[in-house]
């Protein structure tokens, strides 16, 4: 049987730990989506060129 730990009230390091891991996962979506609008933009400027049909 499991027992269940005290909630300990979060400390000024776990704070930091939050902020740091939240403006990282930030900068990913940014650069992800910057990633995918690239893709986007190619595969745009490629049909515009070529058309359709390859």
């Amino acid at each position: 049987m499991m027992t269940a730990h005290p909630a300990t009230p979060p400390t000024h390091e776990d704070a930091a730990l939050a902020r740091r891991r939240r403006g990282r996962n930030i900068a990913m979506f940014v650069a992800l989506a910057a990633l995918a609008l690239l893709f986007y933009a190619i595969a745009m400027v490629k049909l515009a060129h070529h058309g359709f049909g390859g």
